[in-house]
């Protein structure tokens, strides 16, 4: 008699629209990143750092424009550990997805930590863990509500940045000399600010990976993707091109809090209270996109097996994959608790590089004819460029953390061969 199979796992809703997925992506991309990347990225490029956000910039463009296509075709929770398994095999969609989950649970935690050093520097690490706590809390009650108060974020962090804009090129110290485009950090220098810088740009991948929750993903993926970034982009330059005319490549790449010091270099040190607390409402929207992100692709590699199957389940009541809300969160609260990550954006950095690349490859095969190929060529060219340009240590425990991962699926694959030959 055949046994009846497990029941198919429950669907999320349907309810975000092209505005509420360029929210989110902007929710994750106009954050922390920009308060806290520019610092360690005029220290590695200089004079070039521009041309390193340039860079940043195209290598990000290709991977959004890679993303959005295979999102069209697997509207699917889960982003590139989908699509990687669709078109490439099982392994290389784990690897995407092992890449995602560990790099951005890991910038999760840097997020966190970053509110805390913002709100209330003696106690950061009880004000991350309380912060983390809330947003899944959030997460929890259902993606629509997610939506609402990134948009809040959003519209809150724009406006502190337009003021520093506004501020810094309207002061009489703002000086057009310091713009100067070179190469002072040399062409190492300029990559390893693009890959640090990439960190600003990665949030686009939370549009792909709530693909299951996107009316019309055809349609509204596509659109959302390219729209996110580019207004991401727009503020980035705008942004950076203010503070250097204030501080210079110099003393920008000495600041530790880059924005709030241009400000009160400007002349207006009313101002930098409104900053620092515009940087913790960034690193809240980063860290509640992330959150979200990294939940979804948990669910979809819980779904095949790769990760415990409890986490697949779907919440009745909010349609949302909360015992994968609550395990993400657990493991960042404890993060947040103990570890000081903030050197981790790095290692960030090289996990998403690589989930970049399984992308890339991935939109390759999707079109035979030469001119579809150029984009994810260039895509995966630079994701693997910008990748070992990072900072030695972050390249060695990044390609350490994927090897566990590896070793890991091969464990398991090997394990399953044992059972299936058992029960022959």
């Amino acid at each position: 008699m055949t046994q009846p199979g497990p029941a198919a796992p429950a669907e999320l809703r349907r309810t975000l629209g092209v505005g509420d997925a360029v929210v989110i992506g902007l929710g994750s991309m106009i954050g922390a990143g920009i308060f806290a990347a520019l610092g360690p990225a005029a220290r590695a490029a200089g004079s070039g750092l521009l041309i390193g956000l340039a860079v940043a910039a195209v290598v990000a463009y290709c991977n959004a424009m890679s993303s959005a296509r295979l999102a069209a075709r697997y509207p699917a929770s889960g982003g590139t550990y989908v699509y990687g398994r669709e078109r490439l095999g099982v392994f290389w969609g784990y690897a995407a997805g092992w890449s995602f989950v560990v790099g951005k649970t890991a910038s999760c935690a840097a997020m966190a930590l970053t509110v805390g050093a913002y709100v209330w520097p003696a106690q950061a690490h009880a004000v991350a863990v309380a912060a983390v706590v809330a947003l899944t809390a959030v997460n929890y009650g259902g993606i629509q509500k997610s939506a609402w108060l990134t948009r809040a974020i959003v519209a809150v962090v724009l406006a502190v940045l337009a003021c520093v804009v506004v501020v810094c090129l309207t002061s009489g110290e703002s000086d057009a000399g310091r713009l100067g485009v070179g190469a002072s950090g040399g062409a190492g220098g300029v990559l390893q600010a693009a890959g640090l810088l990439f960190f600003a740009f990665a949030g686009y991948a939370r549009i792909a990976t709530l693909g299951e929750e996107v009316r019309d993903p055809a349609r509204t993926i596509p659109r959302a993707i390219p729209l996110a970034l580019g207004i991401a982009l727009a503020v980035y330059v705008c942004v950076a091109v203010a503070v250097l005319s204030v501080l210079g490549p110099e003393g920008l790449g000495e600041a530790g809090a880059p924005l709030a010091e241009a400000v009160r270099a400007a002349g207006v040190s009313g101002l930098v209270p409104v900053v620092r607390a515009g940087a913790a409402v960034a690193a809240l929207g980063s860290l509640l996109a992330l959150i979200l992100g990294v939940s979804r692709t948990t669910l979809a590699m819980a779904r095949d097996r790769h990760l415990p199957g409890l986490l697949a389940a779907v919440h009745p009541r909010f349609q949302v994959p909360h015992r994968a809300e609550l395990a993400v969160g657990a493991v960042v609260a404890v993060l947040a608790a103990t570890v000081d990550v903030r050197g981790a954006i790095g290692f960030s950095s090289f996990g998403v590089l690589a989930y970049y690349a399984v992308a890339n490859a991935s939109a390759w095969t999707l079109d035979p004819a030469p001119a579809k190929r150029v984009v994810p060529a260039v895509g995966l060219i630079g994701c693997a460029v910008l990748a070992f340009s990072l900072p030695v240590v972050s390249v060695a425990v990044g390609a350490g953390v994927l090897a566990v991962g590896v070793v890991a699926y091969g464990v398991r694959v090997l394990l399953r061969r044992r059972e299936l030959r058992g029960r022959r």
